[in-house]
């Protein structure tokens, strides 16, 4: 008596119950997508004159330095001599905030988003061998290199409260989503004084005005909004403070402005 094996009985039915697995994944992830996305959505924002929401925020920060001509002349005999190089360095650090949107079309908003953000600078002086006193630098990090000279990393934090103003374009809603491009300006101004932030190695002013583009796109979701974007921001303004920098390094610096690229996650 032959006896059957209920694995060869699956075997001469595999393709048709891939087929009918198949077909019925097709079959069922637009329900999915609509529960997932909201295609659905109750959310009437889009539609409102006025819509409100929330952010968080992680930014990359560094300062853009311009030297000073004195400092590139060879022949200069300026405390600065003993400076081989200054080099800034980018430094994480997180924001958050409010959304505020005025809706002039479908497509066009003008968006308020002011945002408290904390920033560390970080720069990099490297000096000359023989021109300084590892012991009275009063950097934080401090190597010792025998060609490069002695590098000291010198870093200051700032508390800034920003107020940008952006105006801000959509793409026609294709399902349950929308890109959109934004581009405004922001000013800002740090939470601590002068006095404060003068015990620094390199001073820098406590206001700046900045120019901001970005890019993202809008999820939406069953009840809310989903808004993962992508931010540049380039300061206009000479932050420099020379007369309580560092004696060596006040005639090499010409000028300092702030810069930082910065991931926002938005929710309205």
């Amino acid at each position: 008596m032959q006896t059957t094996n209920i694995w060869n009985k699956l075997n001469l039915r595999r393709d048709k119950v891939i087929l009918a697995g198949l077909v019925f994944v097709i079959a069922t992830l637009p329900t999915f997508g609509q529960g997932m996305f909201g295609l659905t959505s109750a959310s009437t924002s889009d539609n409102r004159p006025i819509s409100y929401g929330f952010f968080l925020a992680a930014h990359n920060s560094t300062l853009r330095i311009k030297y000073t001509d004195a400092f590139l002349d060879p022949t200069s005999v300026d405390p600065f001599t003993g400076v081989r190089s200054i080099q800034t360095k980018f430094s994480p650090g997180f924001s958050l905030g409010f959304i505020g949107i005025l809706r002039f079309h479908d497509q066009v908003s003008l968006m308020f988003t002011p945002k408290v953000g904390f920033y560390e600078y970080k720069t990099e002086v490297t000096y000359f061998n023989d021109q300084i006193d590892v012991e009275l630098v009063g950097g934080d990090v401090i190597v010792s290199e025998e060609n490069l000279g002695n590098v000291v990393e010198y870093s200051s934090e700032a508390t800034m409260v920003e107020l940008p103003l952006l105006f801000k374009y959509r793409s026609v809603r294709f399902n349950n989503t929308r890109m959109y491009w934004l581009g405004g300006a922001s000013y800002q101004f740090r939470t601590k004084g002068q006095d404060e932030a003068n015990v620094d190695d390199i001073v820098m002013t406590g206001q700046d005005v900045s120019l901001e583009a970005g890019m993202g796109f809008e999820i939406y979701f069953k009840y809310f909004k989903f808004a993962p974007e992508i931010r540049f921001s380039h300061g206009m303004m000479n932050a420099y403070q020379a007369e309580n920098t560092r004696p060596e390094l006040q005639g090499a610096i010409e000028s300092i402005k702030r810069k930082s690229i910065t991931i926002y996650l938005n929710f309205q």
